[in-house]
This record gives structure tokens, C-alpha cells and sequence, in this order.
């Protein structure tokens, strides 16, 4: 999804913040490892903040489920922001307040901001999966409305 946005130089899938170094999907898929199945994004601020990032991925999946998005179900499912400097952290915190002091939804955001901590890449074939896989059940039913939802909501940002 965020490959679709004004800015984003690079995006990769991986896992993030779990105790086991280099992580298999289907050692993550068990919820043992402790990881999150994450993206990385990369890009350039003079196109994109970090405030609109932040904003798109807050509107585009469900904050309030923990461990939970879709019909998947598990730790390795949780929501998370994970950041690599103190500005970040600020920025992401300061945007959940935001949206709790508004009660934009009516559960409490269970988004856990925390230092980023052993990424490591998913493997080849999850890279660029709904470009590769439009018609596979997954795209089809939760990535193709999350690329719906950036459409309408963030048209201003859309490549």
C-alpha cells in the first residue's frame, strides 16, 4: 500500500521486535518468536512527512484489535509503530493522543510504540505481495480495500 504513495522511495516487508535472529515466516506464524509482521518504509520528507505516513497507516488498519487484524489472529498481528529515533516516537505518540483525545474510534487504540529491535526481511516472496498477487484471497479481501481506502482518503498523496 505504501508503494502507492508520493514520496515512499522504498518499502519491504519483514518482522520486527521479537527474540529470535532472522525469523522464518513460518517460525513468525506460530507467534513464538515474539515479532510483528511489519513494513519498512523509506522516503523522501521533501514529498512526504512522517506525520502523513503515520496518519495513512492509522487510517488503513483496524488500531484497536489487539493482536488481531482481519481474520488473522495473533501476536505477530498486533499493531505497532516501531521507531528508530526520539522524533519519531514523539510523532507517533503525539498522533494516537491525538486521536484518542477525538475518539476517532470507538475502542481505545492499542497501537504499541516502541523502539525498533532484531528486523530482519520477510523473505523474497512477500515483497511486493498484492502487486504479485491481486487475485489471491488475502488481497482481495482485506489489501485491495486498505488500497481503496488510500485512494479516497489520502488522494492528495497517491502516486
Amino acid at each position: 500500500m505504501f508503494v502507492r504513495v508520493r514520496g515512499v522511495l522504498h518499502v519491504c516487508s519483514g518482522y520486527a521486535n521479537g527474540h529470535v535472529p532472522n525469523p522464518t515466516y513460518e517460525q513468525v506464524c506460530t507467534g513464538e518468536t515474539g515479532h510483528n509482521e511489519v513494513v519498512r518504509v523509506a522516503y523522501d520528507p521533501a514529498q512526504v512527512n512522517l506525520r502523513q505516513l503515520l496518519e495513512i497507516f492509522m487510517a488503513t488498519h483496524d488500531p484497536t484489535t489487539p493482536n488481531r487484524q482481519g481474520n488473522d489472529v495473533g501476536t505477530q498481528y498486533r499493531s505497532g509503530i516501531y521507531f528508530t529515533t526520539p522524533e519519531q516516537q514523539t510523532q507517533a505518540q503525539a498522533l494516537i493522543d491525538e486521536l484518542a483525545r477525538e475518539a476517532v474510534y470507538a475502542r481505545p487504540i492499542v497501537t504499541e510504540v516502541l523502539p525498533l529491535t532484531n528486523y530482519h526481511p520477510a523473505e523474497e516472496y512477500h515483497q511486493d505481495f498484492f502487486v504479485r498477487n491481486p487475485h489471491q484471497g488475502y488481497c482481495l479481501a482485506v489489501a485491495a480495500p486498505k488500497v481503496a481506502k488510500l485512494r479516497q482518503t489520502f488522494a492528495r498523496l497517491a502516486r
